[in-house]
């Protein structure tokens, strides 16, 4: 056997390994929403057949149609908001010159560098003497303009073809029609993927809503299903089953997604 050959088995050999340690979280979920929580906690590897008893105690337990339109509704209009702010900023910080241009755009990005529990003592107060406290306004306003999304739009037009913006400056067309009419359609790669990024992202927030959110009604799956897992004696088959259902809209999105995300990421303009 060649040299080259036991190389490439060795390789997709590791491969596999970690494809199977890398899905063998989402397995144990799956099988632990199918189990009670005695055989949860004595490690039980197959299926079993509490799927529908463990999927009827959480519905009985929770307006689940509730926690999912509080959810999708953050996650929805934090994605939008945050594409159609962060996607212009990127635009612009790329394609308008300006002398400070550089200066504003490296403080942005310092700007990652700061812990978010640096911000939570602020941001709380700020939000309370604006009275938007326990409001779902105030999970999605700070992620609207997000640093990380700038810089990443911002990167995706250093690809974009210039000549198109100069041939439409020419033609008269307005500013906003060029990234309306112009950029928006070209990009749309990009704004997939970061799309699949910031709804994720929202669709798993926990930290901020858990601060800010303290009404049963206006909280998300995430902070539902958390209250479970800390009660005295926690129903795992019930929690397990519940954070399958909160899984399931992120995989869907991904799966439906994903060769825009790829083309994205690997710099591909359509």
């Amino acid at each position: 056997m060649s040299r080259s050959r036991i190389q490439n088995i060795s390789m997709h050999v590791f491969l596999l390994l970690m494809s199977l340690i890398s899905l063998f979280p989402f397995y144990w979920m799956v099988v632990s929403s199918t189990n009670k929580t005695s055989d949860i906690n004595m490690g039980k590897f197959t299926f079993g057949d509490q799927l529908l008893v463990n999927f009827n105690n959480l519905t009985s337990q929770v307006d689940l149609p509730l926690i999912f339109w509080n959810t999708s509704k953050i996650a929805l209009l934090s994605t939008f908001a945050t594409l159609a702010v962060c996607s212009i900023a990127g635009y612009a910080f790329e394609i308008y010159q300006s002398k400070n241009r550089d200066r504003v755009y490296a403080a942005l990005l310092t700007t990652m560098m700061i812990p978010f529990a640096a911000l939570m003592i602020p941001l709380f107060t700020m939000f309370g003497k604006a009275g938007l406290l326990d409001t779902h306004l105030a999970v999605i306003l700070p992620t609207v303009s997000g640093a990380f999304i700038i810089f990443y739009f911002r990167q995706c037009t250093k690809t974009f073809p210039k000549e198109l913006i100069d041939a439409a400056r020419v033609d008269g067309v307005k500013e906003w029609k060029i990234f309306l009419y112009v950029y928006v359609p070209i990009m749309r790669s990009s704004y997939s993927a970061a799309f699949i990024i910031v709804f994720m992202a929202s669709w798993n927030a926990f930290l901020w809503p858990l601060i800010v959110l303290q009404s049963s009604d206006l909280k998300t799956i995430n902070l539902v299903l958390s209250s479970f897992a800390s009660a005295y004696a926690p129903d795992f088959g019930l929690i397990m089953v519940g954070t399958v259902v909160s899984t399931l809209p992120s995989l869907l999105l991904f799966f439906a997604m994903q060769k825009q995300f790829i083309a994205s990421m690997t710099g591909a303009i359509k």
